[in-house]
């Protein structure tokens, strides 16, 4: 059965997206079967992987609603073992949709239960906030991947971010647990760094992935040509980091 991995931060520019296009990618190209689920309405997830989300297609706003079936919804995208439940703009208003439903912070949770089997990995790419699509997510996850940029700020949201999975956990998700903190946008050459880093293993020792993900131009390129960064440039920095953690990734699951 496939594991579900919820990638939160309710900060935006932290490299969230990025984070879940280019794990996703690199355990796919590990011989892994994985899903990319868009939950975050401005679908920068579905374009990252080479999908049209202006296309007419069944969209994760329908299955939450519970308008279609989950496998007629999954798309296959032009990489290895990769596919996607995409994004849509009637994402934005599916949160107030979502509060007149029966058991609205399991839906999430019902439509990706028929898929748990066909794939080793569910990744979902959750919206920079903690509204009730968050909460769908964390509801549904095994565990939560929380990227951070390498700033002083990243620590404060770091804090109301694990009060919300805490809160989750004792409420809804008991089996809910921490994969791991990802340090992105990294540069060891500057102070705050190293103390941003020092203070977050000081928090969460054992939780933070040993390999960050540093600055690269090439990173922010390959969304616009729809491609994961190990198709876009498989020799850059920001390749090799994002292998490098997908087999961290595996050897801890």
């Amino acid at each position: 059965m496939g594991k579900i991995v919820a990638v939160v931060n309710q900060k935006g520019g932290v490299g969230k997206t990025t984070t879940t296009v280019n794990l996703t990618s690199a355990v796919g190209a590990q011989g892994k079967r994985c899903l990319l689920v868009d939950l975050d309405p401005q679908g920068n997830a579905t374009s990252g992987v080479g999908i049209n989300k202006r296309q007419e297609h069944l969209s994760i706003y329908e299955l939450l609603i519970g308008q279609g079936a989950p496998q007629e919804a999954v798309q296959k995208t032009p990489y290895q073992n990769v596919s996607v439940l995409s994004s849509s703009m009637n994402l934005a208003g599916a949160e107030i949709e979502l509060v007149e439903m029966d058991r609205r912070e399991n839906r999430l949770k019902a439509v990706l239960a028929p898929l748990r089997e066909q794939y080793d990995y569910i990744f979902i790419d959750c919206p920079p906030s903690l509204g009730l699509l968050t909460l769908n997510a964390l509801c549904a996850a095994d565990t939560v991947l929380v990227p951070i940029q390498c700033e002083f700020y990243a620590l404060e949201g770091l804090s109301q971010l694990m009060a919300t999975v805490r809160q989750v956990k004792r409420l809804y998700n008991p089996q809910l647990d921490i994969e791991g903190i990802l340090l992105t946008m990294y540069d060891g050459r500057l102070n705050l760094t190293q103390q941003v880093v020092a203070e977050v293993k000081k928090f969460f020792p054992r939780k933070v992935f040993a390999t960050p993900i540093p600055r690269s131009v090439r990173l922010s390129e390959a969304p616009s040509f729809g491609k994961p960064i190990n198709y876009y440039d498989k020799n850059s920095k920001g390749a090799c980091a994002y292998d490098s953690l997908a087999q961290e990734f595996l050897s801890k699951g």
